[in-house]
């Protein structure tokens, strides 16, 4: 989804829940990853057992260059590791044990998180991680992590994917809020700064 879509979405979102509710996550998201405290390169972007988090991670990896965020370039963390694999995608479930203070643990879950992952996550918020989740009404993931988005399977407003993007795409913008009557001004500005600019590097 391209930067052209999201605002069109925004556009349809405007004055409901969602719009406000994804900024918000992607407030806590962008803060986490860049406050002075910070570890560089510590966000830990983790799925369930059978849902990776490819889209997310490869849209973070966009607004990362685009914005000139570094730190919201995510690693990848995977429960199971292909052979021959790139070292970038050969980042195994047990790099959550290592987690510490500095660091954010961002949990995308479209299903049940399962007991392994649940306890991992729990063990990296004991030592210090930040802890974040997208889930679909998962309570236990949601009761570990330091701010959650639930979104709901019986609401048709969204869907989990179209969340991604907002949250993704929220998180490299600017947070300073802009002037009144310079809003649209500045939504097409960053809409052709970003369809303008070189396209960053494939990882994913």
């Amino acid at each position: 989804m391209d930067a052209v879509r999201v605002t069109v979405l925004r556009e349809l979102l405007a004055g409901t829940p969602w719009l406000e509710r994804t900024c918000g996550f992607a407030g806590t998201l962008r803060g986490a990853v860049t406050r002075t405290t910070a570890t560089p390169g510590g966000l830990l972007l983790v799925g369930t057992e059978h849902e990776e988090p490819w889209h997310l991670a490869a849209h973070l990896d966009d607004e990362a260059a685009w914005s000139g965020l570094p730190q919201l370039s995510p690693t990848l963390v995977r429960h199971t590791v292909p052979p021959g694999a790139p070292p970038h995608l050969s980042v195994p479930l047990q790099r959550l044990e290592q987690a510490r203070r500095g660091e954010t643990v961002f949990v995308v879950a479209p299903e049940a998180s399962g007991a392994g992952l649940l306890e991992r996550v729990h063990d990296a918020r004991r030592s210090g991680a930040t802890v974040l989740a997208l889930e679909a009404d998962d309570r236990e993931l949601r009761g570990l992590a330091h701010e959650s988005l639930t979104i709901p399977a019986v609401d048709d407003t969204l869907t989990f994917d179209v969340v991604q993007h907002l949250v993704s795409a929220a998180a490299g913008e600017s947070p300073a809020p802009l002037r009144r009557g310079g809003a649209l001004r500045g939504r097409l500005t960053q809409l052709v700064d970003r369809l303008s600019a070189p396209q960053p590097p494939m990882r994913w």
